[in-house]
């Protein structure tokens, strides 16, 4: 009888090792209604890799993405806020994070801010290394207002 009981709890340990591997990945936030109107041209940036994109980042403005939030790219996961997610480069400023397409629409030559966005308007951020972009925040919120994003709904400074 000891010897039942024991193997029935192992079995129900394994059944929620096997379940717990099986548990859906985190997902990011989506706006209710899209960010972007889909009549506007679009476009990723070429040249933006996610080697250029390695290493430590703040989204200073965004929604979809709180502002503050930290990500971290490093190889094929991104953390945001302590979740890791997987990221996986698609090609021509163009990436599939946690499953879902994100475009690099602007990153600047020296790699210290990038404007990300969902094509179809689900979200958007501008993210930089140190957290005060300067003028390059202009310019992200440039190329997001020609793309057709709703530059009034982004949250942060």
């Amino acid at each position: 009888m000891q010897r039942t009981k024991a193997a029935a709890g192992r079995v129900i340990v394994l059944a929620c090792l096997v379940l717990s591997g099986c548990a859906p990945a985190p997902e990011l936030p989506r706006a209710p209604i899209p960010l972007r109107n889909p009549t506007a041209p679009v476009a990723s940036q070429a040249n933006a890799t996610l080697e250029r994109l390695q290493g430590s980042w703040i989204v200073v403005q965004g929604a979809g993405l709180t502002p503050g939030a930290e990500l971290a790219f490093a190889g094929d996961r991104v953390t945001i806020d302590g979740a890791a997610l997987p990221v996986r480069d698609l090609s021509a400023g163009r990436f599939s994070l946690a499953g879902e397409e994100l475009w690099v629409h602007w990153l600047d030559a020296d790699d210290r801010t990038a404007a990300i966005g969902e094509p179809g308007g689900a979200r958007v951020w501008i993210m930089d290394r140190t957290g005060a972009p300067r003028e390059r925040l202009d310019a992200a919120r440039g190329i997001l207002d020609w793309y057709g994003y709703d530059l009034g709904r982004l949250s942060g400074s």
